[in-house]
């Protein structure tokens, strides 16, 4: 089944809207709704052209503290060859509209809609939006977690409907996860999953771990437990999860329910705020 992955709408509502919504900051959660993914709250990065970026996740205090999540959207001819500040950072591509080249390590990739991408730390990679029409993607950041006698892991360069889904135990496939990353290869710090609900479909106990989540929501909706609450959210909305925030989910239909997933895995936690 072909999937429409569903970008930031852009714009400005009418004067005449209501300023009530779904956005919430809470001391567990954050759900940023597509309503207020608009044009004012955008960011332009250096080096980069013809981007702009919805900063959906960034490393903060006391909440979500590994990763950063963008909503990119890449004019014609836009992009960059110097995209990534931080020699130690990793990252991960995932695009939802239009078609883009990223260049890893020299290698050129074409990749459209469910194209995804992984480049470790210190690799050199470029990008570009070679179509005519604007290219919409997701771009993670973490910095990466080093391990002595592992070496950072390889690029990846993959497409979702190349992938099998694996379903979960006992649910016979109503629930499922496509992984773009092996998670039995320990040189992984981070993986990025496409999770899919078929209607009806439940995560069936409420979820309590210490990984951290970003989850952007690319097709349908669904009832989601976030703490104490049970939030509605649907295509084009964001969660951002801090450790151990307990979640569960309700797919109600009448479409599938599926969402981007990252979560930090494979590490020790740090028990000092700094290396001595």
């Amino acid at each position: 089944m072909q999937s429409r992955y569903q970008p930031p709408v852009g714009g400005l509502p009418p004067q005449t809207d209501l300023l009530s919504g779904r956005a919430v900051f809470t001391e567990a959660y954050a759900v940023i709704p597509k309503g207020v993914l608009r044009d004012i709250v955008t960011s332009a990065l250096p080096h980069w052209r013809g981007t702009r970026a919805w900063i959906l996740a960034r490393p903060l205090s006391g909440f979500a503290e590994t990763f950063a999540q963008y909503a990119m959207e890449i004019a014609p001819g836009g992009g960059s060859e110097k995209p990534e500040p931080d020699p130690e950072a990793q990252a991960a591509l995932f695009v939802m509209e239009g078609a883009v080249s990223v260049s890893i390590a020299g290698e050129p990739h074409a990749l459209g809609p469910g194209g995804f991408a992984y480049i470790p730390p210190g690799v050199a990679w470029t990008f570009t939006n070679p179509g005519d029409a604007p290219a919409r993607l997701h771009w993670l950041r973490k910095a990466y977690e080093r391990v002595d006698g592992l070496g950072p892991p390889d690029p990846i360069v993959a497409h979702e409907a190349d992938l099998t889904p694996d379903p979960m135990p006992d649910t016979g496939g109503a629930w499922a996860t496509t992984r773009f990353i092996d998670p039995a290869d320990l040189r992984h710090d981070m993986h990025v999953n496409v999770v899919t609900f078929e209607p009806g479909a439940v995560i069936p106990f409420a979820e309590t771990h210490v990984m951290e989540h970003g989850l952007y929501v690319l097709e349908g909706k669904a009832v989601y437990r976030l703490n104490r609450d049970w939030v509605e959210v649907e295509a084009g909305d964001f969660m951002w999860l801090r450790a151990f925030c307990p979640q569960a989910c309700y797919a109600g239909g009448p479409g599938r329910f599926r969402y981007l997933l990252y979560k930090d895995v494979n590490r020790h936690p740090a028990l000092r705020l700094s290396p001595r």
